[in-house]
């Protein structure tokens, strides 16, 4: 039998964007193959009646749902779609009895799990159901997109892929076998110590203070996280971070084997100035190589925009929701 954990959910708004006068909200949970009680907002278009086309949004990796996840939600709402926003296994309200854990399968069910109840929750189309990914959990969403055949629409925002970078290093600096032995030794070394020490050893959230010789992405980074502009006292990247050990099984756990199976429509959007624009070109030029799906698939690079831009518009407007919302609309007939 299916059980629900009893979450903890916050019945204030405590999101990091304004409140909008034409969705109704209210928090649901569901349950994941693995009998972890996820925590989500849903957002509804004022006065809708009738089964929606319905989006599952989650990410940043690290963020939680009352960041861009539940803005990128609520907007959509606002353009007639049914959304959720949720928080990922082991983060945020989410349950997971061990906190800020990581696992490139745990998280690609998170949005299997969403889809479910989508699915089966009522208000919903269960024929036209979409996923969003922001950041690390746009790697995810692709990743499901190529598992669940129930998704008909993807969208990855400013996408990272966790498992190349957790293997390689940033821009593919640390890919060989000397440097992924020596990640692997100090997470080994890592696990021994947090079991003598009955803890989990915390890796930090985005640096802060800002060091005068941070490199820009991190300037990036903490302009979002750090500031009133993102920060979240439930955000792993606004506080504690990670547990040290908690992307291990990231290092030899690749995401996107079989993305150029993917049948269903595929939007990519990426900021040109971003330091992680390459995950997106390559995820992009990845799907489409030797595959007989290309027709719907779409690389949209956002000129001028860096990372977080992507976030919450980064105060010029960046993110594309026009193009996002008529994206959705073709493939959620």
């Amino acid at each position: 039998m299916i059980r629900k954990e009893e979450l903890i959910l916050t019945s204030e708004w405590d999101k990091t964007f304004p409140k909008s006068s034409k969705t109704e909200h209210s928090k649901v949970t569901f349950v994941n193959r693995y009998g972890i009680t996820l925590a989500a907002d849903m957002y509804v278009p004022l006065g809708a009646e009738g089964r929606l086309p319905a989006i599952a949004v989650s990410g940043p990796f690290g963020a939680v749902k009352e960041q861009c996840a539940g803005l990128y939600a609520q907007t959509l709402a606002e353009r007639g779609f049914l959304t959720i926003a949720f928080d990922p296994s082991f983060t945020g309200e989410s349950g997971g009895n061990v906190r800020y854990m990581a696992s490139p399968d745990i998280n690609t069910e998170d949005f299997m799990a969403a889809v479910d109840f989508l699915v089966l929750c009522g208000r919903a189309d269960p024929e036209r159901i979409g996923i969003i990914g922001i950041c690390g959990l746009g790697g995810m969403a692709i990743n499901a997109a190529a598992l669940d055949t129930r998704i008909k629409a993807t969208l990855a925002s400013t996408m990272y892929d966790m498992t190349r970078v957790n293997a390689k290093g940033y821009f593919d600096s640390a890919d060989t076998e000397e440097a992924r032995y020596q990640a692997k030794a100090a997470m080994c070394a890592q696990r021994t110590e947090d079991l003598r020490n009955g803890e989990y050893k915390l890796a930090g959230g985005v640096v802060d203070p800002l060091p005068d010789d941070a490199p820009f992405f991190v300037r990036d980074y903490y302009d979002y996280y750090k500031t009133r502009r993102g920060y979240h006292p439930r955000s792993l990247n606004s506080n504690g971070g990670w547990n040290v050990t908690g992307c291990e099984s990231f290092i030899n756990q690749p995401i996107l084997q079989y993305s150029n199976e993917i049948r269903s429509a595929v939007l990519l959007i990426h900021g040109e100035k971003a330091h992680s624009c390459y995950f997106s070109r390559d995820a992009y030029a990845d799907m489409i190589r030797d595959s007989r799906y290309t027709d719907n698939k779409e690389l949209m690079i956002i000129p001028d925009a860096v990372h977080t831009d992507l976030y919450d518009g980064g105060g010029k407007d960046a993110i594309p929701f026009g193009k996002i919302e008529s994206f959705f609309t073709e493939y959620l007939r």
